[in-house]
Order: C-alpha cells, then structure tokens, then sequence
C-alpha cells in the first residue's frame, strides 16, 4: 500500500519515537546497574578496548593476536552473564525492549517492510485505531460463556452453551493453523441472531492474529462495499490502494453481511471480493444474522455457491447478550 509523504512521515515519527524511549529505558538501565554492580562497567570498557585492539591487528593483517582478543571478550563476555545472573538480571536486560523485535522498530527489514509497518499502514488508511481499542476488551481473555444456556433447545437438540463452546474451538483452531503449510487456507461464517457473540469470536481472533503479526482489515459489510464501489467510480490513487489492500491482507473481517443494501451492482462486487481473495487463497471472516435459507434468497447464486463451497459454517445461538448484560446491571 503506497501512502502520502505525510502519512508515511507520520508512521515513521512514530517508529522514532518507540527507539528513543528504547534508548531511554536501556541508558536508565545501565547507569542503574553499574552503580550496583561496578565490576560490569568495568567489563564493558574492557571489551570495548579490546574490541578497538582486536580490529586494529586484523587490519595489520594479525590474525594469531586476533585469536588471543577474542578469547580474552568471551571470558570477559561469560564473567559479565554470570554477574547479572547472579544479582537476578536477565543476561539481555540491556537489549532495547522493542515492540517488534523481527524488525528491531526500524519498520524494515533489509529492504522490505516489516509486518507491523504493514499492519501500521492499513491502520492508518483504515482508520482501525477504534478496533484496537475495541480489541483490548473483547478477546479470548475476556470471553465468556456465562451468557449461554445449558438448556436443550428442541429444534436443534443442543444447548447454545455447547454450541458457544465448539465455536470457540473451532476460532481457537482457525487461528493455530492460520497460513498453516499442513492445511489448507480456511474462511469462517459466523451465524446467528442479533448479540449471540458473533462480532466479539471474530475480534477474537484478530486480536490472536495481529498479536502473530498477520495484517487484518475490519470492516461492516457497509464500508467495504463502499470502498469496493469508489474504487468503480472514483480515479483518486488512494482509492486505488484502499481497494488493493482488501485482497491483499492476510485476514478480512466482514462483519454484518446482510445489514447493507442488496442489489445486482453489490452483488457483483461483493462476489469478486470474496471470490478474489479465495483465488489468492487469503483467508475471510464473514458475520452475518442471516441463515443460509436467507443467504441464498438475498444474494447471487455465484455468492451464496461460494461461501457454501469455501467457509467453515460456525453457528451461535441463545439470548442476546447485550440485553442480558444491561439486565444484570
């Protein structure tokens, strides 16, 4: 995804900001420890002057000096692991604490973008920051089966307590063998009626899988045909992006599939969205109320043949939960 100058300055600002409090927390750190352990910074000098040494004699082309040096830093190296050992330090407490240690929070690595600065990008373009918030309550921690009955409901003649647990077990399993080499790419629908839990099982697992560093866009089924339909219409190089990045993205989340207006020109969009992404073989998430006796009458054919064929059907059932929360207040 190709950003303005002032949108890629901004992400970057941010990534300056996470090495300089790194710099902070390591200094603090040192000067901490070395007024406790004196002998460390005395280590640290030493290895610094052989250091200087060691590069000088391979330059003069002394490779036997070389030798000696470097034995002499791995004594010096072991003595300073045993002593913070031994005051109750890790040995990498003067490692930066970064928040993304494959990219050291730089973005990069090498050349290419890391996956958080991916993920920063749509978070940017997308305007996810609310997600993520969203996503510090509403995840695998927080869940709850409390607001499930164990009663048998005789049209199914299962409890929606045994239901919301084998729905979290298969979330729990679309996440273990997500981009999995030993299985094939799996798209989830989640079914059911108004505040059954649908919408929290799918921030679920976007949370897991941003925590795993996947990139994940989340969308009601509104915004994205809305981006679907300006990238139709409109000629603007962002909406170009905005409309790349939805196949693109490791995970899409569609929520409310069902709630937006139905026509042939949604529909046509809508089913090269998700036929699309299938082809790519990159993994959606579809919310829905509707049952698939309403999914076939409200959509094409081509849709309703692709999400029967390609998604793994996750029903929930049982009383709303937002109504039994504001109850038990």
């Amino acid at each position: 995804m190709s950003l303005t100058n002032t949108q890629y300055n901004a992400i970057f600002r941010q990534y300056d900001a996470k090495q300089l409090e790194n710099q902070h927390i390591v200094s603090q750190r040192i000067e901490y420890v070395y007024k406790e352990i004196p002998r460390l910074q005395e280590i640290d000098d030493t290895i610094a002057s052989i250091s200087v040494t060691q590069a000088k004699k391979l330059l003069d082309g002394d490779t036997s000096a070389s030798e000696s040096l470097k034995a002499q830093i791995q004594q010096l190296t072991a003595e300073k692991g045993e002593l913070m050992r031994s005051h109750g330090y890790p040995e990498d407490y003067f490692t930066p604490p970064y928040t993304c240690p494959d990219c050291k929070d730089t973005g990069y690595i090498g050349n290419e973008k890391c996956h958080c600065f991916k993920q920063a990008e749509i978070d940017f373009v997308y305007t996810q920051s609310n997600i993520k918030r969203i996503l510090e309550k509403e995840n695998f921690e927080h869940f709850s089966f409390d607001y499930y009955s164990d009663q048998v409901n005789p049209s199914t003649g299962l409890t929606s307590l045994a239901t919301a647990k084998q729905a979290v077990k298969d979330c729990k399993d679309f996440i273990l063998h997500f981009h999995s080499a030993n299985k094939p790419f799996q798209n989830l629908l989640l079914c059911g009626e108004t505040g059954t839990g649908k919408t929290f099982l799918s921030n679920c697992i976007a949370k897991e899988l941003l925590d795993l560093g996947y990139s994940v866009i989340y969308l009601t089924c509104f915004e994205l045909l809305e981006i679907l339909e300006s990238n139709t219409f409109s000629k603007e190089s962002l909406d170009s992006e905005h409309y790349q990045n939805i196949f693109d993205c490791d995970l899409l989340i569609v929520d409310d599939l069902g709630a937006e207006l139905s026509n042939s020109f949604t529909n046509s969009q809508l089913f090269l969205c998700l036929n699309e992404r299938i082809l790519r073989q990159r993994s959606t998430i579809i919310s829905t109320n509707l049952n698939l006796n309403q999914l076939a009458q409200t959509y094409s054919e081509r849709i309703f043949s692709r999400i029967a064929s390609s998604y793994k059907m996750i029903q929930l059932f049982g009383d709303d939960i937002r109504i039994q929360k504001k109850l038990r207040r």
